[in-house]
């Protein structure tokens, strides 16, 4: 089949350009894939925690062809979902709850992966061959594919960086059983800096390059099943979904830009909504409240457990009632983040008089020793 240019990269990246993706990057998969080496650490560590899926699928997540053995090349895109205000001003904010600008807007899963489908149908009835497409789900190891394109390189804290679109990109990515020519990989760019290490509030990094996601804000709102480990529940601020402190603060941003796919745009009532209304949430209303967003997959009560950690941390006397309120939650989880949450803003007499009068009537355990272990302010 005749084509315009001699190199098919160049219409790929076109379509892929109108298609709405904002790269498009290329590269062979035929050498040694030492990522695999890092993830094996990584989990012989321990430090995927309750993640036992990493482990599961750790041989599959080896190399791209141990995922199809057709595979040949590699097609990565990305999408801008650079956001339009400073992700850390919420921060400033103790009321209000911080969730992570990748949640803020749709699901990106269902924005990108329709996408790659259309281009994948194009490229297949351009150029023939077999493909896959995959959008983060699946168990290939897409960073280090992404860094092997060309797309960016793996910062300090192992996340992406872009020269031109900083920390804020989402990632997709096609193997194919075509032969494509590969774009040259992207060195690393960091320098001497390491203001994404030292701004993590719960030192999670270990070392340059190396992250213990049991320590991850990220992991812990949203991964952890059970209760927050105590150590951290003070540095969680008003977290409630997510972290972007080590994304946010990369120099590199300075080049970002906001998205412009308008689905991945903040949704006005997750911009730094009130902890007292999300504290009401009952299942239905957060269902709705949540709708198409990565957040719903979490469930009501890990999320109201969320609330509950940022109320405790927000020192703010009126949230004292919708704690306390939550003693009586159906979810021993819920429950047991009200128990903490009223320890940290009550006066220690008050908090020791509602212990009394509440602890011995609680039969699940795991709130028990909540009753037990909390440690009043004051």
């Amino acid at each position: 089949m005749t084509t315009s240019t001699s190199d098919p990269r160049d219409l790929i990246r076109a379509e892929a350009l109108r298609l709405g993706f904002d790269l498009c990057r290329f590269t062979d998969i035929d050498e040694a894939w030492p990522a695999a080496g890092r993830l094996a650490q990584f989990v012989e560590a321990g430090r995927h925690g309750e993640m036992g899926w990493m482990a599961e699928t750790a041989e599959r997540r080896r190399h791209p062809r141990a995922m199809w053995e057709g595979a040949r090349s590699a097609i990565v895109l990305g999408v801008n979902y650079g956001p339009e205000h400073d992700p850390l001003a919420v921060l400033q904010q103790p009321e209000r709850g911080a969730i992570s600008v990748y949640a803020q807007g749709d699901d990106y899963h269902e924005v990108i992966k329709g996408r790659l489908k259309q281009l994948g149908g194009w490229l297949q009835a351009r150029f023939g061959g077999e493909l896959k497409v995959f959008v983060d789900t699946a168990p290939l190891l897409e960073k280090p594919l992404a860094e092997r394109a060309g797309v960016g390189w793996q910062g300090r804290h192992t996340n992406l960086v872009s020269r031109e679109f900083g920390s804020w990109l989402f990632l997709g990515s096609i193997l194919t059983s075509l032969d494509l020519a590969a774009d040259a990989p992207e060195p690393m760019a960091c320098g001497t800096c390491r203001a994404c290490l030292d701004v993590c509030p719960t030192k999670a990094f270990p070392a340059p390059f190396q992250l213990d996601a049991r320590r991850c804000i990220s992991y812990l709102t949203i991964e952890l099943k059970g209760p927050i480990p105590r150590e951290f529940r003070q540095a969680l601020g008003n977290r409630i979904y997510g972290c972007d402190d080590c994304l946010a603060v990369c120099p590199w941003n300075k080049f970002a830009q906001a998205a412009r796919e308008q689905k991945l745009h903040a949704r006005e009532a997750l911009q730094a909504p009130a902890l007292a209304d999300l504290s009401r949430l009952d299942d239905a209303a957060f269902r709705e409240l949540f709708r198409k967003s990565p957040v719903k997959r979490i469930g009501r009560d890990r999320f109201v457990r969320n609330v509950l950690y940022a109320i405790g941390n927000s020192g703010q006397p009126q949230l004292v009632a919708e704690a306390e309120r939550l003693l009586d939650d159906a979810s021993p989880l819920v429950r047991g983040a009200a128990v903490w949450a009223l320890s940290q803003l009550l006066p220690g007499a008050e908090f020791a008089a509602l212990r009394s009068a509440r602890a011995a009537s609680e039969t699940e355990p795991q709130v028990a020793d909540e009753w037990a272990g909390a440690l009043p302010e004051g």
